[in-house]
Formats: structure tokens, C-alpha cells, sequence
């Protein structure tokens, strides 16, 4: 009876491992271009840039958004910002023009919430990711729960042994 407790408890856990995991969904553009015709809003014709936004939001992904995107929209399309979002140091990743290096372009959004000044906040460019990394908090808090799944697994083996 025992072993049949301690199974069934054994596979709750494992199934919770399995279940608590996700894989993030993309899809690749349908062309190598980096541009796409959306047709006209109103009077303007839009054109549709590939944009990839990566790290602490609610989304991450690609994203396919018109040529006047600013970095703050790209941001609320993705569902904001998480809890644990580093806003001080937002990287935007520029891939060079035929022949040119990529480019590292830093953004300090926290200074906008402060100030308001939007004269920070740089329009995207077709193929540019964004990273927005976790606070030390957030590796923190990764690193214990991850003690403490195995702490739970020395446990149940701890009371397994001590069972017999």
C-alpha cells in the first residue's frame, strides 16, 4: 500500500514538472524580405515590419508591425511588461544593413516612466529584436524554486526510505 502511495504521489509531481513547462510559439516570416505591403489606412499606405520582442512580457514573439512603430507600442502589443522586468536597461539589437555591423542600441525606459520625455523612445526598424532581461530578483526566485522542487523530491525519497 505503500508503494502504491508513493507511486501515485511520484507521478503527481512529475506530471506538475511536465505541465508547469511551456514552449513559446513563433513563426517565421513568409519572405526574406523585411518589409510587407498592408495596404492603406485611410490616405497612408502602410508598410508591415518584422520585429522580435524577447525576455520578461507577457508575449514574447515575433511581431508584425507597421514602419511607425515605436519601441513603448512593440512593448503594450506584447502585453507589457512583467513584474520582474529590468526597464532600466531595454536592449534593442539592429542587424546591419548589407555589409554593416549589427547594432546594440540601450534604452532606459524607467527614465521615461519618471520624466515622460518620449525622445528616448526610438521608432523600430525591420529585424530588430528587443530584449528586456529580469531584475536580480527574478534569478533569484528562479534558483529557490528550483530548491525547492528538489528539496520536495529529497523528501519524498527520505520518507520512502524511512518507510521500509
Amino acid at each position: 500500500m505503500k508503494r502504491i502511495i508513493f507511486i501515485i504521489f511520484f507521478i503527481l509531481l512529475s506530471v506538475e514538472f511536465v505541465i508547469a513547462q511551456t514552449t513559446p510559439t513563433f513563426s517565421i516570416p513568409p519572405s526574406s524580405c523585411a518589409y510587407t505591403y498592408s495596404g492603406a489606412m485611410g490616405d497612408i499606405e502602410q508598410l508591415r515590419i518584422y520585429t522580435y520582442i524577447w525576455g520578461r512580457v507577457r508575449k514574447p514573439g515575433l511581431y508584425i508591425v507597421p514602419d511607425d512603430t515605436d519601441l513603448l507600442a512593440l512593448i503594450s502589443l506584447a502585453g507589457g511588461p512583467t513584474e520582474d522586468a529590468k526597464l532600466s536597461k531595454v536592449r534593442i539589437v539592429r542587424p546591419g544593413l548589407s555589409g554593416e555591423e549589427k547594432e546594440v542600441i540601450w534604452i532606459n525606459l524607467k527614465k521615461y516612466l519618471d520624466t515622460g520625455d518620449r525622445s528616448n523612445i526610438p521608432l523600430l526598424m525591420p529585424g530588430d529584436t528587443i530584449i528586456i532581461s529580469g531584475t536580480v530578483f527574478y534569478g533569484v526566485a528562479k534558483v529557490a524554486d528550483f530548491l525547492s522542487k528538489i528539496a520536495v523530491v529529497l523528501s519524498v525519497y527520505n520518507l520512502y526510505l524511512n518507510i521500509k
